[in-house]
């Protein structure tokens, strides 16, 4: 019993973890916040080493290796960037951004933007 639900609780799991919507796009709206020098050449969710420098951000459900454009609805300002790391761990956003892509996108300063996330083909 205990390994068919362990066995059922993992199979949901990796169900959740892509969630392109159909057609395989993704396309929302929401807050996105960025993160750097305290995690910099720490070990990201992919397994790879995290560079504030690269063009990378996290998501929580995006498959790794995922393209997305995100555009600041402030400024309208948009940088591609590869989804390599699980986050954002605060509530209320939908992805955190390199140091480097938060940068391009103008919100250095505020730290949290409104922002639109479409993923690529």
């Amino acid at each position: 019993m205990f390994r068919t639900l362990l066995l059922l609780s993992f199979a949901l799991c990796l169900a959740g973890c892509a969630s392109l919507g159909p057609g395989g796009h993704y396309d929302e709206t929401g807050k996105a916040s960025w993160y750097g020098a305290k995690h910099h050449g720490k070990k990201t969710a992919s397994g790879e080493r995290f560079d504030q420098h690269a063009l990378t951000a996290a998501h929580r459900t995006l498959p790794f290796g995922t393209r997305v454009r995100v555009t600041n609805l402030n400024n309208d300002r948009s940088v591609v960037v590869r989804i390599n790391d699980r986050g954002p761990h605060a509530r209320g956003r939908i992805i955190d951004v390199s140091r480097k892509a938060a940068e391009r996108l103008g919100m250095l300063g505020s730290g949290v933007a409104p922002v639109r996330v479409q993923s690529l083909r």
